[in-house]
């Protein structure tokens, strides 16, 4: 490419690795600048909640591999953005040192929320290695474990946890575990498959106050139910890391706006990845949503770098359309549960295979559209139940166009 500058990558995990990779892969030849606030180097973070928390975590199991593109970055490690003049390409970091750069990769993911304050203190959340193997240590046979949050993390660690012989209660302000972005009728299921395990569930209602005494949490619900645990973790979802952005005129309130190219603001020189990035996906719609999906960093990561290299480079953007596929998978017990496509976009949900008790594969449509699918087991109807989804959307999204050709001609 022949380009001599600087790239600063904020954000050290998966994201910032995988952008780090293709940036050279793609021909860069100047600088790249990777700013981690973590001290280990990048590693997964799905099994934290899973046979990471029950088995100790391991960095070095957990380092994710890399190419040989990676260590021809600048790695810098411990230090995180606190500002970021988009104008004047500059970066503050919490060293005190200032960055400036040629090109921005915004790739800081999310933090764990924690309740309002004063409640927000107690117990433990589950974002990273250490604070994996914080509440590790708690994890003993017998430990009383209240879980606060229903969502993905919290019926994980609810699931890892009675593994490990504990005793578990979820409270959560939702009817059922996962409704976000399962339903009612998958949440329902999934939250048999749990008590049939033993966890009991405190639903529809709130956290009113936490007392810590002498190792134990007293949590007090707003209907006046009271639930002791040894072991409180806080697993009420995470925020997008965006602090750093503001002041730039840019649209913070749900990770950064960014254009299908993943254009920070649809401004040159500065992209965004992973987490941190809402964007239109017209498999979808024209509507910019963050996808907090395992797959969503690598993918993100691709099409940055290919963004940021040919503004750099004073080339034309890639005209191609990006429209990843979403897709997760969560380990419960023996279940393993799948989803493709954006379920949480459904506006009804069909069983199209199975029983939810037993194997199922669920179906959501939004209008006559298929938007999403749910395997709950059935693990050999993988591919074929991505295939359907993918096909789907893809064919929606051709009539869309020849819609809108035939009423541009008319």
């Amino acid at each position: 490419m022949g380009s001599i500058g600087r790239i600063v990558v904020v954000g050290g995990s998966l994201g910032g690795l995988r952008t780090t990779e293709a940036l050279y892969l793609g021909g860069w030849e100047g600088e790249v600048v990777v700013l981690s606030e973590e001290l280990h180097p990048p590693y997964t973070r799905p099994p934290l909640s899973k046979t990471a928390l029950a088995h100790g975590p391991d960095a070095s199991t957990l380092a994710f591999k890399q190419r040989p593109e990676a260590a021809r970055a600048q790695w810098r490690h411990g230090v995180r953005a606190l500002a970021c003049d988009l104008a004047a390409r500059t970066v503050t970091l919490s060293d005190g040192d200032v960055l400036s750069y040629d090109g921005l990769v915004a790739a800081t993911g999310v933090r764990a929320r924690r309740l309002p304050a004063p409640l927000g203190t107690a117990g433990h959340v589950l974002r990273t290695l250490d604070d994996c193997r914080n509440l590790r240590t708690e994890l003993v046979a017998g430990a009383r474990v209240v879980v606060v949050g229903a969502g993905f993390i919290g019926c994980e660690v609810a699931a890892t946890a009675v593994g490990l012989g504990c005793s578990v209660d979820v409270v959560a302000a939702d009817d059922v575990p996962m409704q976000t972005p399962l339903g009612t009728d998958v949440g329902a299921a999934v939250q048999r498959r749990h008590e049939r395990e033993g966890v009991r569930f405190h639903l529809g209602r709130q956290v009113a106050g936490i007392v810590e005494h002498d190792g134990t949490s007293l949590v007090t619900l707003s209907d006046g139910t009271e639930v002791l645990g040894d072991v409180l973790v806080q697993a009420i979802g995470s925020a997008p890391s965006v602090d750093w952005l503001d002041g730039n005129g840019l649209d913070l309130t749900d990770g950064v706006v960014c254009d299908n190219g993943l254009r920070i603001g649809g401004r040159p020189a500065a992209v965004a990845v992973g987490d941190v990035a809402r964007f239109p996906n017209p498999l979808f719609d024209d509507v910019p949503r963050r996808v907090e999906h395992w797959q969503m960093p690598v993918d993100t990561a691709r099409r940055a770098a290919t963004t940021l290299l040919a503004d750099l480079a004073g080339a034309p953007a890639d005209p191609t359309p990006f429209t990843p596929l979403p897709s997760f998978w969560s380990d419960q017990y023996d279940l393993r549960l799948q989803s493709f496509g954006a379920p949480g976009l459904g506006e009804r949900v069909e069983v199209l295979d199975g029983d939810l008790d037993g194997d199922a594969v669920v179906g959501y449509h939004r209008g006559d559209r298929l938007v999403g699918a749910v395997l709950l087991g059935f693990p050999r109807k993988m591919v074929q139940v991505r295939r359907m989804v993918q096909a789907a959307l893809t064919a929606a999204r051709e009539r869309e166009r020849e819609r809108a050709s035939s009423v541009g001609v008319g």
